[in-house]
């Protein structure tokens, strides 16, 4: 399936675009699964999120955590790369 057309509706109360089953299969999608969405250069790019698996005693608390601390300090821990 190389290209397909699909029509811009009304799907409840948001805007969408249904896709067809063989292009899901094609891209390992299917009902349930997160997409992260992005615009690069005036074109919407859809991928599938990628499942994280947290070691046994790592929970998800921790990781978001863990992920507001390291963005906070960024700048620093690319300092340290550096030496």
């Amino acid at each position: 399936m190389d290209q397909i057309e699909r029509k811009v509706t009304k799907i409840g109360n948001s805007i969408g675009i249904t896709l067809p089953p063989e292009l899901l299969k094609q891209v390992g999608l299917s009902q349930g699964d997160d997409v992260l969405v992005e615009v690069q250069d005036g074109k919407i790019i859809l991928r599938k999120k990628e499942q994280l698996y947290l070691p046994d005693g790592v929970d998800a608390e921790f990781m978001e955590i863990l992920n507001d601390v390291i963005k906070e300090h960024d700048k620093a821990f690319k300092g340290l790369v550096d030496r």
